[in-house]
């Protein structure tokens, strides 16, 4: 799965649009920290991303809660941006 995460922004986007429509943010979170061990682990990409790796192992964990700066810092080494876009009428 590393593999496909890395190699594949695609799926890493879609794999983290599917738990933002039907996860939980603990959800989120424990899947960037596997994405970021898949981007050869938290202490690397905090430091690509110029964020506090112990800070960024706690941002990461169930209980996180990252700001958006630093969410946003993330996704960027990881080839990755926030994006907005509308709900599907119901």
């Amino acid at each position: 799965m590393a593999e496909a995460l890395r190699s594949d922004p695609a799926y890493a986007a879609e794999l983290l649009n599917n738990i933002l429509e039907e996860g939980e943010q603990a959800e989120l979170m424990i899947a960037l920290r596997q994405m970021a061990k898949a981007f050869g682990g938290v202490r690397c990409v905090a430091t690509e991303a110029h964020l506090n790796p112990t800070q960024l192992y706690r941002t990461l964990s169930a209980t996180g809660n990252p700001a958006l700066s630093s969410l946003t810092a993330i996704l960027r080494v990881m080839g990755l941006r926030l994006s907005v876009t509308e709900i599907a009428a119901h």
